[in-house]
């Protein structure tokens, strides 16, 4: 429910007030993607935020990554998924497909033609209808456990079948309590070789007849353990008849899978629904905007519903209440919280900023799962899915685990000491996977850098990252009072990010172990010394020092300078470390914004480094453009990955006007925001209010600000600040207001002016 106003002005329709946010979102915004480009790459999870097991309706094959394809035509089955990303793939899934009719049990016979014109999908609810079985499927979730309702049509033939996928798995279907229990093993990598998720189902009418089978086989047992196994339950319908199912899993234990299932209670269908859109709601009203058109305010909900969804809850209760939770380092189920299924490359960036701003209680419970992992497998996961994964670069753990503890307050406790000697660690070792720890650790600690010529790939943007990521722990070390001879270590190699800069280009470089730059050096060069991305993108990666940056390059406006040119070259690249056009290099030529690609991590705070140099209006225009140009609330709505909720953070941020440029400072960097009101709730119970009543398409640029009724000419305002409650009003125009913002002491937080 909504209320819209009309503004001469423009002839927009902005909304003024939304009670139902969760009738905003579109869990399909980002679903119309494949392998060779993504417009999000995101399968529409129907799930509460950080529910441990997500369901999706799955139109691509068993083990194919893109389950969901918002151009296909025919479902295959409705999956339970832990799946973070396509290019992770899943773990732990198993499928339900209603069938009528001749009995079809394999993926391609029983899959259905449907329609998006029946498709409702919410984020706590989905509805389709099964056009090849005239059967409509609704799904509605709790966090471990979930209600299907089937309406068939009159037949004799009626079923249901259930997939446990290949690669070893087991089902036994009990017909005197009208029950299907069993596990799957399928999984990506990532897992003890005991991992097993187990289900249970249970319907609301008799069987009539059952069956097994492995792979293209039917059986005619209640059991089966094999490579492929699987169950069929058969009974006649009415027309218009009604099954309801309840289901659950555990990644401990079929009786753990049976507590699990009393998720549900006594609620029917609707009940649950209703509570799953009362929890929906709750979450996504913590940040109510107002002032915006249909379109901004349905990508800004459907964003920040994707901003709750990972990391994913990978613990359980036991029958005293008590947190547990099936080790993905070990194999041993153990006490205490466990979270998993987030890149840190990706996410340290703003998706976990935004948690501590808006979740701190849940991000302590994050860090307690953090000090887990780090016991049970020796080192902090830099990927995980759900244990240790050999992908991508840096040491990022450390910004995640130094931002929590120095913007969460001591309400919330945890064993920070683990998480410290946890980063120590990971700082200066090699793990057992080039993705953990920090590979080329010997030179890098040696060198201050890691080396073009050493076999390491991706050497200058591992260097790049770990001087940020010491950077965090020099933060996090002051702040626990260690040493100060360990202390000035960190500080001193966050400084190593100098050792790439080439001051001929003005731009990072690899180097080899002599000293000497790499050579041929073409800075649109992807991969190589760099990740996903070039020396365009990653030469701003000093988020703790950019004015040590601006006196590498000599003068703030040659630094200015070399921002400008990231949006005024073309889209050229050179594909040729990969022997392809990958598709984050596709999605920057054909975004029309230049060198500057957004659709991957590397680059997307480079928008706001403008308020370094004391030119904060080009980062209000070209946020402002980012964010009309690059977000839609439509299946093609994102520009790149959505990964794990980073790009859709980017957006929460970014309209809120502000952004986390470097994590593990007290600090946000100014943009301008994109509504006439916006009010952040707390948890604390204190409130933010950001108004800018004059904000349109047009009126993007600050012409002045203040904070509290104070005239305020800051590029960044304070995280301690926030949490104590503001009010902060932006007076916006359509010409940039170039008086404002452009003094020293208006500029955000470098090292070098410490």
């Amino acid at each position: 429910m909504a209320i819209c106003c009309q503004l001469a002005i423009s002839q927009d329709i902005f909304i003024d007030k939304i009670t139902e946010p969760v009738d905003w979102a579109s869990p399909l915004m980002g679903t119309d993607s494949k392998h060779s480009l993504s417009n999000g790459n995101v399968y529409p999870a129907i799930a509460l935020p950080w529910g441990m097991n997500f369901w999706t309706p799955q139109t691509g094959k068993m083990g194919d990554g893109w389950a969901y394809m918002y151009t296909a035509d025919k479902i295959r089955g409705f999956k339970q998924t832990h799946q973070p990303s396509p290019w992770m793939n899943d773990y732990g899934q198993f499928s339900i497909m209603p069938v009528t009719g001749k009995l079809r049990f394999t993926e391609d016979d029983r899959a259905s033609w449907f329609s998006h014109k029946t498709e409702t999908v919410k984020p706590h609810y989905y509805k389709v209808y099964l056009a090849d079985h005239d059967v409509t499927t609704e799904i509605t979730p709790t966090e471990r456990a979930a209600r299907f309702r089937f309406t068939f049509p009159e037949t004799e033939q009626a079923h249901i079948v259930i997939d446990a996928f290949d690669k070893g798995s087991y089902v036994k279907i009990i017909p005197e309590e009208n029950k299907i229990i069993g596990y799957t093993t399928k999984n990506s990598g990532g897992v003890p070789e005991n991992f097993k998720n187990y289900f249970i189902i249970v319907l609301d009418k008799n069987f009539t007849s059952t069956n097994t089978f492995d792979g293209k086989d039917l059986k005619d047992g209640l059991e089966l353990k094999g490579e492929h196994a699987g169950a069929v339950i058969s009974f006649k319908t009415k027309k218009g008849e009604i099954v309801n199912a309840k289901v659950a899993s555990s990644f401990i234990s079929h009786e753990q899978a049976e507590r699990n299932l009393n998720e549900i209670g006594d609620h029917d269908f609707d009940n649950l629904k209703q509570k799953g859109r009362t929890q929906w709601n709750k979450e996504l009203s913590r940040i109510n905007v107002e002032g915006g058109t249909a379109d901004q305010m349905k990508t800004f909900y459907s964003c920040l519903y994707r901003s709750l969804l990972f990391p994913r809850k990978f613990f359980e209760y036991d029958a005293n209440g008590k947190v547990i939770h099936y080790s993905p380092y070990n194999g041993e189920v153990l006490p205490g919280y466990m979270f998993t299924d987030t890149g840190f490359w990706d996410t340290f960036r703003s998706l976990f900023p935004f948690l501590n701003l808006m979740y701190p209680e849940l991000n302590a419970q994050m860090q307690e799962g953090l000090a887990n992992a780090y016991k049970e497998s020796g080192w902090l996961p830099e990927w995980a899915s759900p244990g240790l994964r050999n992908v991508m670069v840096g040491n990022n753990s450390a910004s995640v685990v130094a931002d929590a503890f120095l913007k969460i307050d001591d309400e919330h406790k945890y064993d920070i000491e683990t998480l410290y000697e946890a980063v120590i660690h990971g700082a200066n070792n090699a793990g057992p996977l080039t993705a953990v720890g920090r590979a080329g650790v010997e030179y890098y600690n040696e060198l201050g850098y890691v080396p073009y010529d050493v076999d390491i790939n991706e050497n200058a943007a591992r260097t790049l990252e770990y001087a940020y990521d010491d950077f965090a722990i020099y933060q996090l070390a002051k702040a626990l009072k260690r040493p100060k001879k360990e202390i000035k270590l960190y500080k001193q190699r966050s400084l190593n990010y100098k050792n790439l800069y080439d001051p001929e280009t003005k731009l990072m470089r690899g180097k080899n172990k002599n000293g000497e730059f790499m050579k041929p050096f073409n800075p649109f060069k992807w991969g190589d010394a760099f990740t996903e991305g070039n020396s365009w993108h990653y030469t701003w990666s000093v988020f703790h020092d950019i004015q040590g940056l601006i006196d590498l390059m000599g003068s703030k406006e040659e630094f200015i300078s070399q921002l400008d040119k990231v949006f005024s070259q073309p889209p050229v690249f050179d594909e040729s470390y990969y022997g392809f056009v990958i598709h984050e290099i596709r999605e920057m030529q054909i975004a029309n914004m230049g060198q500057y690609a957004h659709g991957n991590q590397p680059i997307q705070h480079m928008i706001y480094l403008y308020n370094y140099a004391g030119e904060p209006w080009k980062a209000q225009h070209w946020v402002r453009e980012t964010m009309n140009r690059m977000y839609a609330p439509t299946p093609n709505g994102y520009c790149g990955d959505e990964d794990n909720g980073q790009t859709s953070a980017w957006y929460v941020f970014s309209s809120m006007g502000f952004y986390p440029v470097c994590p593990a400072t007290d600090e946000y960097v100014l943009g301008a925001p994109l509504f006439k009101k916006i009010t952040i709730k707390l948890e604390n119970g204190n409130e933010v209010v950001i108004n800018a009543p004059k904000n349109s398409e047009k009126n993007k640029y600050i012409q002045n600000a203040q904070f509290n009724g104070q005239d305020y000419s800051k590029n960044f305002i304070n995280h301690s600040a926030l949490m104590e409650g503001a009010i902060i009003d932006f007076e916006m125009g359509e010409q940039p207001n170039k008086n404002r913002g452009i003094q020293k002491s208006d500029f955000p937080f470098s090292l070098s002016n410490e």
